[in-house]
């Protein structure tokens, strides 16, 4: 298990937690001092009163909860988001609602969970010549329904 270090920015923070032995992912709960109104197709950034930091050879993405999704239309913006081993600031999660109706977000709803990710780090090797695939250059919707 991954040592991760975590900052509370206000005692009264529950920190994240597994729900279930087989769960990938913690819940975020939002952290504000009076209710988010988040009008449909519109987003808002929710604080979550955290802070994190472990070692380089990880991410951890911030993912949409299903039931959200599926109940109430409401998903991170940038799925995953990513917070980076060198970020030390609060975290913080980009909500949609791809609703029709607003959405009220009040403190401690949980809005979100994060996973820890390995990162695998890439060299660029510049070349004139890529090797040769059955799909080649084909792009979008090229290899059918």
């Amino acid at each position: 298990m991954a040592k991760i270090l975590v900052k509370k920015l206000d005692p009264s923070i529950e920190l994240p937690a597994y729900k279930t032995e087989g769960a990938s992912g913690m819940d975020l709960m939002a952290f504000i001092k009076e209710p988010i109104i988040l009008k449909s197709q519109n987003s808002c950034l929710v604080p979550t009163g955290i802070a994190v930091a472990f070692s380089n050879e990880f991410e951890i993405q911030i993912r949409p909860r299903s039931g959200l999704a599926a109940k109430n239309n409401i998903s991170v913006l940038n799925t995953p988001g990513t917070i980076d081993s060198d970020y030390r600031g609060e975290i913080k999660v980009i909500l949609y609602n791809h609703g029709k109706e607003d959405f009220l977000i009040n403190n401690k709803d949980r809005i979100a969970q994060m996973v820890l990710a390995p990162v695998i780090k890439m060299n660029f090797e510049e070349t004139y010549e890529l090797p040769e695939t059955i799909r080649g250059e084909g792009g979008f919707g090229s290899t059918g329904k």
